[in-house]
Formats: structure tokens, sequence, C-alpha cells
């Protein structure tokens, strides 16, 4: 284990080879192209990962080799929800035969969304897993809404898990309204980086997204940690555009995907299907994009 789960953890995205089957040459790159890029750690297997389409044996696959890449380099937060519960506490006990620093779980799709059936899944797996959990909160992958009154009693009742990677709009509100009712979550934001400004305002310890260009969002941390917010704000706007293309609803992950193979992280930029293709217009748009923030070369590190 590498240590404090804190700052920028890139959501690490999943290469696939032309005919879908997992490419670990391109994996193993673009793990050392994220610590190249200064990530403070990495999320692997979230849903822009593609967990949901990887198999137990790929997901096992994925985890040990990005662990055995980073080398206790850097903390790896391992995704481990499942709809099964005890499949769930399977992955997240090999991620920690594994070496991983903590493991991040959303409810699964359930019939009784009640808080108390919430919080005897959580009480269930913290029973086995008592390693840092993340609690996941995105309603759009499970429709399971966690009120502020929830997670603080996760947060109070489950000690270990207390971290929560929150994207339920709205962030900051949410942010707010959790940290008035506990000071025992480590909280991260989400959704492509587009709030990280505001979210750090509001007490957030960092965030884990899968950006493509995590050089900006530690840049954007480390000023705003060091007191230099207007610095933090200068690269924040001037980069803006890069977030929210990228962030588009339904081709997100491609976008993202197609960055990535640009700067020469990953060798193709297919999701495995079922995915949302990208045209010529938007393959356009990412040059024209690149040329207007300044980027000439997206293989090189940006001088921030």
């Amino acid at each position: 284990m590498a240590g404090k789960i804190s700052g920028i953890f890139n959501i690490l995205a999943t290469p696939f080879t032309a005919d879908y089957t997992v490419d670990y040459d391109s994996l193993k790159n673009l793990v050392k192209f994220q610590m190249d890029k200064g990530a403070h750690g990495l999320t692997i297997l979230g849903v822009m990962g593609e967990a949901a389409k990887l198999s137990v044996d790929e997901r096992k696959a994925v985890m040990d080799t990005v662990i055995e890449t980073v080398d206790g380099t850097i903390p790896v937060v391992v995704g481990t929800s499942h709809q099964d519960t005890n499949t769930c506490i399977e992955l997240s006990v090999a991620a920690f035969g594994a070496g991983a620093d903590g493991v991040m779980i959303a409810p699964p799709r359930m019939e009784d969304k009640s808080d108390d059936a919430i919080m005897a899944l959580y009480s269930t797996i913290a029973e086995i897993i008592t390693d840092p959990i993340v609690v996941q909160d995105f309603p759009p992958i499970n429709d399971v809404i966690m009120s502020p009154d929830l997670l603080a009693r996760i947060a109070s009742a489950i000690p270990n898990a207390g971290y929560l990677k929150l994207e339920d709009p709205p962030l900051m509100e949410k942010i707010s309204a959790i940290r008035e009712r506990t000071d025992k979550f480590e909280i991260f934001g989400g959704l492509g980086g587009m709030f990280l400004l505001e979210e750090l305002n509001r007490g957030a310890s960092g965030t884990m997204t899968g950006f493509a260009f995590t050089e900006i969002l530690v840049a954007v941390f480390d000023a705003f940690n060091d007191g230099r917010i207007a610095d933090a704000e200068a690269i924040f706007d001037k980069y803006l555009p890069l977030i929210r293309y990228e962030n588009q609803p339904q081709i997100n992950l491609t976008i993202r995907k197609e960055f990535l193979k640009r700067r020469g992280a990953m060798t193709n930029a297919t999701p495995r299907e079922p995915f949302n293709p990208i045209d010529a217009g938007t393959h356009e748009e990412i040059s024209w994009l690149l040329k207007r923030v300044g980027i000439d070369d997206p293989t090189v590190k940006l001088n921030l």
C-alpha cells in the first residue's frame, strides 16, 4: 500500500484492442502516463473504467496489472461494486490481497432503497472488509439516493468507510450539507472535474475523475492548497473548454479515450461495446479545441 487517499485520483480508463479484448500493454502504459502527469493516486474499475463490461476474471486481471505497475508508488483504489454482495466482497478481498489502498463501492440496484437497507449493505460488507472503503454516491448508475443524513450515519457507524466519491448534483450544496453533519468523511468530487474549484472551496479533499489532462487538475489542486487562489482560478479557467467538451453526455468516454490516444497513452481509443462512437466532426473539433487552448503537442506534459 502506498499511502493516503487524498488529492487528484485519476479514474483510469480501461484500454481495449481493436477486437475488444483488454489491452494489457496499453494499460501498463496508461498507468505510467498518469503517474508521469502527477496523479496523486489512481481509481480503477469505475464507471468510466467500463467495469460493468468486464468479467470478474478480467476485473481481477486489470487490478493485478495496475497494482503491479504502480509498485507502491501512489495509492490505488479499486472499484469493486457488483450487483451481488458476495461478489463485491470477493473482489474487495482480492483487491486488498493484491495491495490496493482502498475499494470504491456503490450500492447496487435495489428494490428496497431505504436508508436502513443501504446501511445494512455497507455494514455487511464492513464485517469482512476492514480496510478503507470509498462510498460511491452516483445515482445515475443505480437509482439510489443517499441523503446527507444517511451518509453521515454511514461515516459514524463504519469507521473505515471514511471516504466519499460524490457525484449527486448539486455537488457543492451536498458537500456543505454533509460537512454540517460530519467531519468523518474525506470527500471527493467527480463529474469530469467540471466543478473542481468549487468543490475544493466547499471542503472537498480532491477529486476522482478520468479527465485526460491530469496535470491540469493537479496544478489547480496544488495552487489552491498553497493559497494561490488566483493561480488556481487562472489555470482552471484557461483549460475549462477541455473539461467542458470532454464531459459531453453519451460520448464523454469516447472523447476521453480519443484524447488519451492522441496523448500517446493508449493504442486504441475505442471503448468496449456497447458504446457511442464519435463522428468526423467531433474529431475535427478536438483538434480545433487543442489549438484554442494552446496545446500544440498533446503528447508533451503541459508546463503549468
